[in-house]
């Protein structure tokens, strides 16, 4: 049966409150997810054996537009969520309409952050303050030579 995974800031706010009371541990990863590719399938996969429940958090449209122009995304961000909520290594999904998830790590605090390794450790956005709060950060290498915005380009050409 399917079950709905993507949550407002306050539902999840809550969920995650009763998790920690259960000792469960909290892994978070975000990103734009525009083109679900393997990398990102991956990635994911990836984060989700850190910790007993992984939270995606995904850019709102209004944000991408801010950071990769205003022809993106290519998939609203309720297709997008609706993409990554699909996947069974995915326990919670938000969107997030800042340009920065920083509110949410802070708010959810999450006891793993993850992102990929083509961000430097001090560039991981909410790294500092989950290190302060007893959390690690994990960068993963990227395995699969995929980028949304190569796929778009290569669509582009055909």
């Amino acid at each position: 049966m399917y079950k709905n995974k993507i949550e407002s800031f306050d539902k999840l706010f809550d969920i995650v409150q009763k998790l920690k009371n259960e000792n469960k541990k909290i892994v978070f990863a975000n990103g734009c997810f525009d083109l679900l590719h393997p990398g990102h399938i991956d990635y994911l996969n990836s984060s989700k054996i850190l910790g007993d429940i992984l939270i995606v958090a995904i850019n709102s449209d209004s944000s991408i537009k801010k950071i990769k122009g205003n022809n993106r995304p290519i998939f609203n961000e309720n297709e997008r969520a609706f993409l990554i909520s699909s996947l069974e290594s995915v326990d919670y999904v938000i969107i997030f309409e800042q340009q920065t998830p920083l509110f949410l790590i802070k708010n959810l605090l999450p006891d793993v952050l993850v992102k990929g390794d083509d961000w430097e450790l001090k560039d991981v956005v909410g790294a500092k303050f989950v290190i302060e709060n007893g959390g690690t950060v994990e960068r993963f290498p990227h395995i699969y030579n995929f980028s949304t915005t190569k796929i778009i380009e290569k669509i582009r050409n055909i």
